[in-house]
């Protein structure tokens, strides 16, 4: 939610709530007390996903950055976060995906 969160505050009404994030893969290193975060950003169009994208990635860096920020107050350790942007067509109308990204069926 940290990572939404961030989507919408930057976008503003550029992009609508039609976004979801996916962590794929949370990971603590033996080495060192960092934790490795990678997350999808799942969108329903091209144009969204450009949006959030920037021109040269300047969006999803400042999201990244402001997502990165929170969760290491939260976890109270350095965190390193990788995010990733992916268009799923009308994800929204579909049960199959709905599920596949977490909602239950009593929240729809």
């Amino acid at each position: 939610e940290l990572i939404r969160e961030k989507v919408l505050h930057l976008t503003r009404e550029e992009v609508p709530h039609s976004i979801a994030v996916i962590i794929e893969q949370i990971d603590r290193r033996p080495e060192g007390n960092a934790i490795y975060v990678n997350a999808t950003i799942v969108v329903e169009r091209s144009s969204q996903k450009g949006i959030i994208i920037g021109k040269q990635g300047s969006m999803l860096k400042e999201v990244g950055k402001r997502a990165r920020l929170d969760i290491e107050n939260l976890l109270d350790t350095k965190v390193f976060l990788e995010l990733w942007v992916k268009v799923q067509k009308d994800w929204r109308n579909r049960m199959s995906q709905l599920r596949d990204l977490g909602f239950r069926d009593d929240e729809y």
